[in-house]
C-alpha cells in the first residue's frame, strides 16, 4: 500500500513518506472567524476531511491540527463595527463553524488552537527571527520579515522576487495583499487605536501590538506538533489554493528561518475553488452560499459531500442547481441501497445462511477499485464511481434473492466511513410485488384501514403497507386516478411511494 499525493512545492504526485510512520502530522488552515464560513470554505475542509479519513482507513495514526484565526484585520474590523470585544464578537462565528462542521460530518481536529491563545509562542518566534537577523523593526513600530535575507522565498508559489513591484517602503503591513505587492511582510503589527478598543493588543519586548496573520499558523503548528512529538517539520500542510501566496509562502519563510530546517512541510496540498455559476464565491461579489442556506433549502449534508466528491479536489467545482439536484438524487439512491442492504444482512443473519460468493466477489472488486482511486491523490470521483458500481451489482444480487454477509457489510462500512455520502432512510422500507392483476394479500390480516394514519408508529407502518398494496391493485386494473389519490394521502402522511421498473414498489417513511 502506497498513498500518493500531489505536492504543490514539487508540482508532482509523490509518495507519502511520513517522518515517523505510522504517525502522520497534518496541519490544515482553518477559518478566519469574522463571518459565517461559506460552502467554498467547506469544500476545502471536506477535501481535508477525506484526506484524514483515508489516511486513517489505511491504518495511519493521524494527528490533525486545524487553527481558528480569531485576530486579524477582518476580525478586528468586525468587532469595531459591532462595538464588542474581539473575543466576544468572534465567539458567535466559532460556534457557527462548529455547528456547520458537525452537520456536514467533518471530523473535529485533535487540536484546534485559537490564535489569541498562542500569543506567547508568537512572541517567542518573533524574538528568534529578530535575533537571527531575518526580521527587523520598521519605522512604524511594527516588526517585518526581510525576504531578501531568506533566499528560498517564492519556491512554493513560483514567484521570482526580482520581478516583483517594489513599493515605497518595500513593506506590506496588511494581512492579505496582492501577488505583485510581495515585499517584506509584517510579523508583528504595532498597536493601533482600533486594536486597543477591541482588546487586540499585547505587550512584548519589541513593542505593544498584535500578531500578523501569517505568523499565527507557524507558531501554532510548531508549538503543537513540536511539543507533542519533538519535530519541527510537518508531514502534510493543507489549505485552499488562495493560501499558496502569500500565507503559505510566508509561513515557510518564517518557520524555516526560525528552525533552520530546509522545509516546513514534506507535502503541501491545496484544494481548488468552488464557483457559483462559473464565478469564484466571494463576499465581495455577494454570491456567497453558506451551510445554513443548504440546510434551509433541505439539502442533506450527505448530498453536499457527494457533490464535492464528483470533482477532484485539484479541479474547480461549479455549484449549480442541476449539480446539486443530481447529488441529492445520487445520495438518496445510496441511502436506499444502504437500507436495503441492512435488511438483507439482518435477514441473512436470522436465517443463518452463508454469504453468497457473488457478494464476496463484488465486495473485493469494490475495495480494490476504491483503494486504488484514493491511494492515487484522493481521486474521489473514481472512488464514488466504484461505490455506485457496487450498489448496482449488490442490488441485482438482492433482487435474485442472494444473501449478503460480513464481506459485503465491511465494503459498505468502508465507503460510509471514508465518503459519508449516503442519505439515511428513515423508518421502514417496503418492497411489495405484484403479479399481473392479482390482489395482493394484506399482511395486516382482517384489519380494515380508513385513510387516516394511526398515531402509533408500528400501526402506521402497517397502514402505509395496506394502502400501498391498494394502490398497486388500482394500477393493475388501470384505475390511475385512484392510484394517484392514494399516493397523495400517503405522501401527506410522510410516506414516499416509488415504482420500480421490475414491477415492485418502494415505500419510504420520510416524516410528515
Amino acid at each position: 500500500m502506497t498513498i500518493r499525493l500531489y505536492d504543490t512545492m514539487r508540482r508532482a504526485v509523490v509518495d507519502l513518506e511520513p517522518l515517523a510512520p505510522p504517525r502522520v502530522t497534518l496541519y490544515t488552515c482553518g477559518p478566519t472567524v469574522y463571518n459565517y464560513a461559506h460552502v467554498g470554505n467547506f469544500r476545502t475542509f471536506l477535501f481535508e476531511d477525506l484526506l484524514r479519513r483515508w489516511l486513517e482507513a489505511r491504518g495511519l495514526d493521524v494527528f490533525h491540527v486545524m487553527n481558528l484565526t480569531d485576530v486579524d484585520d477582518k476580525t478586528i474590523r468586525g468587532a469595531l463595527a459591532a462595538g464588542r470585544p474581539l473575543r466576544e464578537h468572534v465567539g458567535q462565528f466559532v460556534d457557527a463553524f462548529h455547528e456547520d462542521r458537525d452537520w456536514l460530518g467533518i471530523r473535529p481536529p485533535h487540536a484546534e488552537p485559537r490564535a489569541t491563545d498562542f500569543v506567547p509562542q508568537m512572541v517567542t518566534l518573533v524574538e528568534s527571527l529578530l535575533a537571527k537577523g531575518v526580521a527587523y523593526r520598521g519605522d512604524d513600530g511594527s516588526v517585518y520579515f526581510s525576504i531578501a535575507r531568506f533566499p528560498g522565498y517564492g519556491r512554493l508559489s513560483r514567484l521570482d522576487t526580482r520581478e516583483l513591484r517594489t513599493g515605497g517602503s518595500g513593506r506590506v503591513s496588511a494581512d492579505e495583499y496582492a501577488k505583485e505587492d510581495a515585499q517584506d511582510f509584517v510579523l508583528w503589527k504595532a498597536a493601533r487605536e482600533e486594536d486597543e478598543r477591541v482588546g487586540a493588543a499585547w505587550d512584548t519586548p519589541f513593542g505593544r501590538g498584535r500578531p500578523g496573520w501569517h505568523l499565527e499558523c507557524s507558531a501554532m503548528a510548531l508549538a503543537l506538533v513540536g511539543e507533542r512529538f519533538g519535530v519541527r517539520v510537518l508531514d502534510i500542510h493543507a489549505g485552499g489554493v488562495d493560501l499558496i501566496f502569500p500565507h503559505h509562502e510566508d509561513e515557510i519563510a518564517q518557520s524555516c528561518a526560525h528552525t533552520g530546517e530546509g522545509e516546513f512541510a514534506r507535502i503541501w496540498m491545496h484544494g481548488e475553488f468552488l464557483n457559483i455559476r462559473g464565478t469564484k464565491m466571494s463576499k465581495r461579489w455577494g454570491n456567497v452560499t453558506t451551510v445554513r442556506d443548504l440546510r434551509e433549502d433541505g439539502v442533506p449534508p450527505q448530498a453536499f459531500r457527494l457533490l464535492c466528491c464528483t470533482t477532484h479536489y485539484r479541479q474547480t467545482l461549479d455549484l449549480t442547481d442541476e449539480a446539486l439536484t443530481a447529488a441529492r438524487e445520487g445520495s438518496r439512491r445510496l441511502g436506499e441501497f444502504g437500507a436495503r442492504l441492512a435488511e438483507g444482512l439482518a435477514a441473512g443473519s436470522g436465517s443463518l445462511q452463508p454469504e453468497a460468493p457473488a457478494f464476496v466477489v463484488a465486495a473485493g472488486r469494490f475495495e480494490a477499485a476504491f483503494g486504488a482511486a484514493l491511494d492515487e491523490d484522493l481521486n474521489a470521483p473514481q472512488a464514488l464511481g466504484a461505490l455506485f458500481d457496487l450498489a448496482r451489482e449488490a442490488n441485482r444480487l438482492l433482487d435474485l434473492g442472494e444473501t449478503p454477509g460480513a464481506r459485503m457489510a465491511a465494503a459498505w462500512s468502508l465507503a460510509e466511513q471514508v465518503l459519508g455520502v449516503a442519505t439515511p432512510v428513515e423508518g421502514r422500507r417496503l418492497q411489495l410485488e405484484v403479479a399481473g392483476g392479482a390482489r395482493v394479500s394484506d399482511e395486516a390480516g382482517a384489519a380494515v384501514w380508513d385513510e387516516t394514519p394511526p398515531g402509533e408508529r408500528g400501526r402506521a407502518a402497517a397502514w402505509a403497507e395496506h394502502w400501498a398494496r391498494r394502490r398497486l391493485e388500482a394500477k393493475a386494473r388501470r384505475d390511475y386516478p385512484e392510484a394517484d389519490r392514494i399516493r397523495g394521502f400517503l405522501g401527506a402522511a410522510g410516506y414516499e411511494v416509488r415504482d420500480r421498473k421490475d414491477g415492485a414498489v418502494e415505500v419510504v417513511f420520510r416524516g410528515s
